[in-house]
């Protein structure tokens, strides 16, 4: 969602239009959360700043370019005044909704990490992050992004607490960390997210996530919401057919895909990169026919749960992922659900570049929640501007290059 490729159908100065009028109808919304006008003014600056070219989104780069002699005031938005993150990240779903809606859409969930130093920052610790690819100091946040054919954005964020925080009072209390906050893993995280989005009516039909979060409470939890997914899984899951398919199926995911026939594997793309097409092997296997009603009562669908396997021509590298879709759900939908996931890897390159996700210099619960929020909510108002940039007809250039 680079910014310098924004432009879509309209010109520079339509989009220029569109970014202008896009955040002013946020600044409307997001005022009745802070009470005071000058809480109100410091966050739009705060929101401006996360806009504009600053090379890093420090406290004292962004009081600069605020106008401000010092970084007091964003210090206080983001933990002295009182004002609630979970609001403005209630506005920026809201916002995603309006702008890149689709029924059809994916919800995708996947962490990123902010690295630190020392002990204070809230929720930090040696753990692992695929951000530096390796067990160091830092903290996690766990994500949701929506997807959408008109583009993506982040729907919601959550803090993950190791247990060496949630065991600590004194700890969590020296973060101004909530009293009813108790330890979660990272699916039940994403669990309560899937519900907050199900209960504020988001539009989507598909969830996808890797393995960290594709065994266990989510998947009931989307059985029951009638809500396919396709998350990732170890090669060790265990996997067996039910009256599906030519030949029973059971074992670990790892036996299955190495005793599939070539014949049953098919080349497709799982979409567009950087680097051009994704095109992967990919092996379906479905393995049992269930009714939805017995999840969901209203639901009259037949669903299927089945085995997708990603093979990597270059290496042989094998990924793996348990399905629930309904009957008829071709392979090559799948694959574009699964293909989503890069979507959200993308989205926090950006956030992070762009935005200054990992900017944030503050050490409290309270801090984290609000700088991310405030940069959903910028990711929110260009990805949306980007949407209605390409809903626009580019003008007819004149035959004649000299003719105005």
């Amino acid at each position: 969602m680079e910014r310098n490729r924004m432009t879509g159908g309209a010109s520079v100065e339509e989009t220029l239009s569109l970014t202008v009028e896009g955040l002013r109808a946020v600044k409307e919304k997001i005022r009745p959360l802070f009470g005071q006008d000058r809480v109100a003014v410091s966050a739009e600056h705060y929101l401006e700043t996360l806009l504009g070219n600053l090379p890093r989104k420090t406290g004292w780069q962004r009081a600069e370019a605020a106008g401000d002699e010092g970084p007091w005031r964003q210090q206080a938005l983001l933990g002295r005044t009182q004002w609630d993150a979970d609001g403005l990240r209630d506005i920026v779903r809201d916002h995603v909704q309006i702008t890149l809606g689709d029924e059809d859409a994916v919800l995708v969930i996947d962490e990123t990490g902010f690295l630190k130093k020392g002990k204070a920052s809230c929720g930090v610790g040696r753990q692992y992050t695929g951000s530096a690819g390796k067990i160091t100091n830092c903290q996690v946040g766990v994500f949701a992004a929506y997807v959408s054919s008109r583009g993506h954005a982040f729907v919601d964020r959550a803090l993950y607490l190791p247990k060496a925080w949630t065991s600590d009072p004194v700890r969590l209390s020296a973060a101004s960390v909530p009293a009813d906050v108790t330890f979660a893993t990272k699916p039940s995280l994403a669990r309560q997210m899937i519900e907050r989005g199900l209960q504020a009516g988001l539009p989507f039909e598909w969830v996808a996530a890797d393995s960290v979060y594709g065994v266990g409470e989510i998947e009931m939890s989307l059985r029951h919401a009638a809500k396919g997914y396709v998350l990732g899984v170890a090669g060790s899951h265990w996997f067996n057919s039910w009256g599906l398919g030519e030949r029973p199926v059971a074992g670990e995911a790892r036996d299955i895909a190495r005793d599939a026939p070539e014949e049953d594997w098919v080349s497709l793309s799982a979409g567009h990169g950087t680097k051009g097409d994704r095109q992967y092997d990919w092996l379906w296997c479905p393995l049992a026919e269930l009714e939805g009603a017995d999840y969901t009562p209203a639901d009259n669908r037949t669903w299927i749960r089945g085995l997708l396997v990603r093979r990597n021509p270059a290496d042989g590298d094998l990924a793996y992922f348990t399905v629930w879709c309904p009957s008829g759900t071709t392979p090559e939908k799948l694959v574009q659900v699964e293909g989503t996931r890069w979507r959200i890897e993308e989205g926090f390159r950006t956030a992070k570049n762009e935005f200054g996700l990992d900017h944030n210099e503050t050490r409290s619960w309270h801090g984290w929640h609000r700088h991310v929020s405030l940069v959903m909510l910028a990711y929110a108002l260009m990805a949306g501007v980007r949407a209605q940039a390409n809903d626009r007809s580019p003008k007819k250039r004149p035959a004649n290059p000299y003719q105005v």
